[in-house]
């Protein structure tokens, strides 16, 4: 009996001292991340603003953590396309999703994203968000937010939009608006959203709730008129332009936001050292800098910020999917 107490003993030794050695290995391992370059899956086309973001940041990141942070475009599906090729890959911290607002969008569109993002992905970092703006065509006899809710609900039916597709932000900040202001209007999507931005500067369609950055230049030519924007405080870039929340739909915000996400399972050691990397490239001075001329908005959060963040986000925009009864299938 004392000697197989004995043994027990010695074996539960050993197996401390394996956990032991394990646990140090898998410290060195985090002290070591990264060792090699960084995959950044990103669901949207290359050029757009959402990509000129990301790829400044990774760029930033490559520099202060010593290995290239790739960003690698796989556009499709309002970003379902990147998503699922992220929740399949490995949770060692070299496989990220720079992800928008479609992550939590998309599971109310569709019956099967493919993806649980509570379930499959870990939140990194909140990143950064780039207000809508409400646009509408000169030629609508609308010149502040309050004359065009009182147009859109005499004259809904008259009254046409633009959107970069079913289910996209520009299509669901709209959607929000008319069902907060009690008013209505003809949705016109399209195939992304220049061809939105074209339609409407050519007159085909009255509004269209654009993305700051890319209405700017067309906002100071001239070819479209600004009534509100989407953000909870106004712009520097459009100091005269007021917040929809103000004027005509108090608690009204629309962001197209931006954030990363790993696998599920990725170490709680990895998240934050690539989170905190990323936090810290978006305090840099140059780097507020240049997202400040492209209007978008540092939107730093910590992990647990940012899973709070998305909970909210998607209740918000669940409501509204539902009352509107929109699906994708």
């Amino acid at each position: 009996m004392q000697r197989l107490a004995g043994a027990v003993v010695l074996l539960r030794g050993l197996a401390a001292l394996a956990m032991l050695l394990l646990a140090g290995e898998s410290l060195a391992a985090d002290a070591s991340y990264p060792a090699r370059p960084v995959r950044l899956l990103l669901g949207f086309a290359a050029g757009g603003g959402t990509d000129v973001t990301a790829r400044l940041l990774a760029a930033k990141v490559a520099e202060r953590v010593g290995q290239p942070v790739l960003v690698e475009n796989r556009p499709g599906g309002q970003g379902v396309i990147a998503t699922q090729l992220a929740v399949r890959g490995a949770p060692d911290g070299y496989t990220l999703l720079y992800n928008t607002s479609s992550l939590v969008t998309s599971p109310a569109l569709m019956r099967d994203p493919g993806y649980d993002w509570r379930r499959d992905l870990v939140p990194v970092a909140g990143l950064a968000a780039v207000p809508l703006i409400l646009l509408v065509h000169p030629s609508v006899p609308a010149r502040d937010a309050r004359e065009f809710v009182a147009l859109a609900k005499t004259r809904g039916g008259e009254l046409s939009y633009a959107s970069a597709g079913i289910g996209n932000a520009t299509h669901l900040a709209a959607l929000r608006l008319l069902q907060e202001v009690g008013a209505s209007a003809v949705h016109i999507p399209y195939p992304g959203g220049g061809p939105a931005l074209t339609d409407l500067l050519r007159g085909t369609v009255q509004f269209y709730m654009d993305t700051t950055n890319t209405a700017l230049p067309h906002l100071r030519s001239g070819a479209a008129r600004a009534l509100g924007v989407g953000s909870a405080e106004r712009l520097a870039t459009l100091p005269d332009v007021p917040t929809l929340a103000e004027t005509v739909a108090p608690g009204y915000t629309a962001e197209s936001w931006q954030g990363l996400m790993a696998p599920a399972g990725t170490p709680d050691a990895v998240v934050r050292s690539i989170g905190a990397a990323f936090l810290a490239v978006l305090a840099d001075a140059e780097v507020r800098a240049r997202l400040a001329q492209m209007s978008v908005v540092p939107r730093p959060r910590s992990s647990q910020e940012y899973r709070a963040y998305l909970e909210d986000e998607a209740r918000r925009w669940q409501a509204v999917i539902a009352a509107s009864g929109l699906r994708l299938e």
